[in-house]
C-alpha cells in the first residue's frame, strides 16, 4: 500500500512496529539511528515516517527539522511520557503527529492510515483545483492553486499542514470550528481530547499571518470550543 520509513533505536519496539504495519500491506524501511534514517528519507522517499525522538548520534528533533525542510513526508513522532516540550517541539518543527510511549499498535496503525489517507485527498484535491483560484480576506491572498500565501504582496513560506488548515479555516470563514472538527478534517482522524495539534499549529499560522500573534484578528480564539477565521 506504501514505503513506511520507521526510525526507532529500541530494536523491540522496531520489530513490532514494522511486523503490525507490515501486516496492513506496506513495504518497511528501518533505521536505528538519526544519521541512517535522514539518509534513508532522502533516498528511499518514504510516504510516511515515524520517528523516535530519543536516537543515537543525531537526535530525533533534528531529523524533523531537515526532512520537513526538503519534503512534505508526513511525520509521527514517536516520544516519552514525560517529555511535554519535546512533543510541542516536533509540532513545531513540522510533525504532523505524535504518540507518546507506551502506545497500543491499534492506535498507531490507526494514525497510520488516516494520516496516508488524508496525505492522499489533499494531493488528489491539489490536482482538481481549478486553476486561479483564490481565498483573500482582507490582505492576506491565498492561492490554492499554486498552493501559497501572501500577505500584502509578499510570499509567506507555510508548510503543507499549515496551508491546509489555512485554507479550511478560509473556507470556512465566519463559522466556529471546533478543535476536534479541525483535527477530523485537516490531519484526518478524530481522537478525543488529542487537540494540542490544532493549537500549536494555530499559533504558528498566527505568527505568520497576524500582525499581532497575541492579538490575533483573523484566527480568533472561541473558548473551550475551537477558532473562527474573521476575514
Amino acid at each position: 500500500m506504501a514505503k513506511l520509513l520507521v526510525v526507532e533505536d529500541d530494536r523491540a519496539i522496531l520489530e513490532t512496529i514494522a511486523f503490525n504495519l507490515e501486516r496492513d500491506g506496506h513495504e518497511i524501511v528501518t533505521a536505528s539511528n538519526g544519521a541512517s534514517g535522514l539518509r534513508l528519507a532522502r533516498e528511499q522517499d518514504p510516504a510516511l515516517i515515524i520517528l523516535d525522538l530519543m536516537l543515537p548520534g543525531m537526535h530525533g528533533l533534528d531529523v524533523c527539522r531537515l526532512v520537513r525542510e526538503e519534503q512534505a513526508t508526513p511525520i509521527i513522532i514517536l516520544t516519552a511520557r514525560d517529555t511535554e516540550q519535546e512533543r510541542i517541539d516536533g509540532l513545531d518543527l513540522g510533525a504532523d503527529d505524535y504518540l507518546t510511549k507506551p502506545f497500543s499498535m491499534r492506535e498507531l496503525r490507526a494514525r497510520v492510515s488516516a494520516l496516508l489517507r488524508r496525505d492522499q485527498l489533499s494531493r488528489g484535491a491539489a490536482a482538481q483545483v481549478v486553476e486561479g483560484e483564490r481565498l483573500e480576506a482582507d490582505d492576506l491572498v491565498l492561492d490554492v492553486g499554486k498552493h501559497e500565501l501572501t500577505k500584502r504582496g509578499a510570499v509567506v513560506a507555510l508548510r503543507p499542514r499549515e496551508f491546509t488548515l489555512l485554507e479550511y479555516l478560509m473556507r470556512h470563514a465566519g463559522q466556529v470550528m471546533s478543535r476536534d472538527r479541525i483535527l477530523e478534517a485537516v490531519w484526518g482522524y478524530t481522537y478525543a481530547g488529542e487537540t494540542r495539534t490544532v493549537d500549536v499549529h494555530v499559533r504558528w499560522l498566527r505568527e505568520k499571518i497576524e500582525d499581532q500573534p497575541s492579538a490575533p484578528r483573523h484566527i480568533v480564539t472561541v473558548r473551550s470550543f475551537g477558532y473562527r477565521f474573521d476575514p
